[in-house]
């Protein structure tokens, strides 16, 4: 493992990956804690400003173009905030299995499934967590 191929990435995507990981650790530690309490509610709304910041900034992100400056990862990223608002409003309408749902849903999806793409070979953090140096410059397969 190297954090070289981060550190020389820019700095949208250095803000990308610290929030994505940031929110996993998170929302790891949110689903093992008592729910309901003032710290869940404290926790959670940090989580959903990381997630946000997460969404957010992929659109900094245009390495994988497939329409113009866009791919499907900023489709996600709509629906990701899109998401994140149902859910919110699912906590404060007291519709907390709807909630759940959600924010799982949010976390499988928007972290975990999205975040296992990101160590396909070629890809930044593929080089950060398998320790392979990036040779080329920072080109669309190597942008996230």
């Amino acid at each position: 493992m190297t954090l070289h191929p981060l550190l020389q990435a820019s700095p949208v995507i250095q803000v990308h990956a610290a929030a994505a990981v940031a929110a996993l650790v998170l929302g790891a530690l949110q689903f093992g804690l008592r729910r309901g309490g003032r710290r869940h509610r404290l926790m959670g709304k940090f989580w959903v400003g990381l997630i946000a910041l997460v969404a957010l900034s992929s659109f900094g992100i245009s390495g994988l173009r497939q329409v113009g400056p866009f791919s499907w990862i900023h489709g996600l990223s709509v629906f990701t905030l899109g998401g994140l608002v149902l859910a919110v409003a699912f906590a404060r309408q007291g519709r907390i299995v709807a909630h759940r749902r959600a924010m799982i849903g949010l976390y499988l999806g928007a972290l975990v499934i999205t975040g296992l793409f990101t160590l396909l070979p070629g890809r930044i953090m593929g080089h950060v967590v398998f320790g392979t140096g990036i040779t080329a410059g920072p080109g669309p397969a190597a942008s996230r």
